[in-house]
């Protein structure tokens, strides 16, 4: 009941995610479930711009009654967004892809919880120095909606929107030897770390600077809110449709700092790759599969113990999500 009354107070406070979730995207759905003149709408579009988007919400359901076999009730829900608008004429190109998700899980016994949380913005622009070759800047952001809890934990708040939240500029090379797949060399990249949430930057979160104390335990300076590193990066993009009703997004991406204070970092590259396959059932069905890894030496993963409380050590590990969801789902 405790944990309840806490995940409800909460939700009080900052409310606006889940009215997101639980009113805009459903509407969304039905709005576009309306729209019976889209070809007529696609060809009011014209080049150099061409748009797309993709909408799903995701139930899961189970229910248990007088089930010997054991079992219990549950109940999740999760929403996506793919939006795209791209830019070609004879000399320039504009890529933005943005990729959005929020979910809830409850079950019986437990309060509702956050089982996936997204925010991820794309840009790239390039000019053409020969065919297949521009030279191009990227631009990326990533953050998520709502606060994080390393559950069954959930008092203490291990991320929020914008702790953290990662911005990464480069400028290199581009080059497409297909529609559907980019190779981007940057020798000169910039990512930048933000951590906008005092109490995880004192604690060195997610590879900032940790705060300062004194022998007695006092602050002398509080953590960094920003990691800046400098160095080179190569992000791999493959977009295609495949047989006709499955829709592969891959995209890899290694950044190495060239420039780390601690030598012996220079040789750790950070890893980032992620995986989406939309099948289409039908019109308004889709079968969706996410995996993403991620390894960064400068973030530190709290051990935790059984009951979800940190022990105070940290370790390294490479960082994996799946998901997995039929639900409805319209293209724009």
């Amino acid at each position: 009941m405790i944990l309840m009354n806490n995940t409800i107070f909460n939700m009080a406070l900052a409310p606006w995610p889940y009215v997101i979730y639980l009113f805009t995207f459903p509407a969304l759905l039905m709005a576009s479930g309306q729209t019976d003149n889209l070809q007529e709408t696609e060809d009011t579009i014209q080049a150099p711009w061409s748009y797309s988007a993709f909408l799903s919400q995701q139930i899961n359901q189970a229910s248990f009654s007088n089930w010997v076999q054991g079992g219990e009730n549950m109940f999740a829900s999760t929403s996506i967004v793919q939006m795209t608008a791209n830019f070609q004429n004879d000399i320039f190109s504009w890529e933005n892809r943005l990729n959005m998700a929020f979910g809830l899980i409850k079950s019986e016994d437990t309060p509702m919880r956050k089982n996936e949380d997204r925010i991820h913005l794309l840009s790239k622009a390039g000019r053409e120095i020969s065919p297949h070759l521009n030279t191009s800047f990227l631009g990326e952001f990533r953050s998520q909606f709502y606060k994080g809890y390393n559950y069954p934990n959930d008092i203490v708040v291990v991320s929020r929107f914008m702790a953290p939240g990662h911005l990464s500029l480069s400028l290199g090379i581009d080059y497409k030897p297909w529609e559907f797949l980019s190779l981007f060399i940057s020798p000169a990249s910039g990512k930048f770390t933000f951590v906008r949430d005092q109490e995880l930057a004192n604690k060195g979160a997610f590879g900032v600077r940790p705060a300062e104390y004194d022998q007695d335990g006092n602050l002398i300076r509080e953590g960094s809110n920003l990691n800046a590193e400098f160095g080179a990066l190569i992000n791999i993009m493959f977009s295609k449709v495949l047989m006709g009703d499955v829709e592969v997004d891959s995209r890899l991406s290694l950044f190495n700092n060239l420039f780390d204070d601690d030598r012996s970092n220079r040789k750790n590259t950070d890893v980032d790759w992620e995986t989406s396959v939309n099948i289409k059932i039908n019109r308004y069905i889709t079968a969706s599969f996410l995996i993403h890894m991620l390894y960064d030496h400068d973030t530190p993963i709290p051990v935790m113990d059984e009951e979800g409380n940190p022990t105070g050590e940290f370790t390294r590990k490479l960082q994996i999500k799946q998901m997995f969801g039929l639900g409805l789902s319209y293209r724009l």
